[in-house]
């Protein structure tokens, strides 16, 4: 038997060789931003700026002292009975303790609005007598309104001094004599002649009844 002839496999040619890549081994330079120079801090009295250093209060430029005695519009004499610093709505503000023996009440008076709200001090003893001698002079006619007299003599009272006080004390008491005051009235001339008992009583180193007394006596005098 013949033997058959074995078929030899194809050999596909080998690829050629490729080209060998070259790589780039160099780093390419990275562009740093520039860096701006830090502002240097600015420092005053040696703390850096923007901290907030204790205010120290000084009490030696207030007009009213520490236990001094003072006068209330409509209140009458109170004493200062501290002198505090307090915060609102992120301000400090210095105020008056005022203590109001009658009605029995404290007060907080911010200090630069004083003045305007007619807190001032008790007159010296001169001032004091000139209004004793107010109530001893004659009265000059008043409106028969009550009413407006009323309103008259109240003003008068909200302007806070003695010699007013005195005036109103002097005015009502008159008429008082022709004819019974109304309440309102009444209240007001008890709430005046309150005022000046008490002021005039502190100024002269009288006490109370003895210098209501002397009111009275000077009115009947007329």
């Amino acid at each position: 038997m013949k033997k058959k002839p074995v078929k030899k496999a194809l050999v596909k040619p080998a690829s050629k060789p490729k080209k060998p890549v070259k790589k780039n081994t160099q780093a390419k330079p990275v562009h740093k931003k520039p860096v701006k120079p830090a502002k240097p801090v600015s420092k005053k009295h040696g703390k850096s700026a923007g901290k907030s250093s204790k205010r120290k209060i000084s009490f030696r430029n207030l007009k009213y002292k520490l236990n001094q005695k003072i006068v209330y519009p409509l209140h009458g004499v109170g004493q200062v009975t501290s002198i505090e610093e307090r915060t609102f709505q992120d301000k400090k503000i210095l105020y008056y303790v005022i203590y109001l023996d009658v009605p029995d009440m404290t007060v907080w008076m911010p200090v630069n609005e004083a003045d305007e709200r007619g807190i001032r001090a008790i007159v010296s003893k001169n001032e004091a007598q000139k209004a004793l001698n107010v109530i001893a002079k004659e009265c000059p006619p008043i409106s028969a309104d009550w009413k407006m007299r009323y309103q008259m003599n109240l003003d008068l009272l909200k302007k806070g001094s003695v010699i007013d006080i005195a005036k109103v004390v002097r005015s009502l008491y008159n008429r008082s004599k022709i004819k019974e005051l109304p309440i309102l009235e009444r209240k007001l001339f008890d709430n005046a002649l309150k005022l000046l008992i008490d002021e005039v009583s502190y100024s002269m180193e009288k006490e109370k009844d003895q210098v209501e007394a002397l009111i009275y006596k000077r009115m009947d005098e007329e």
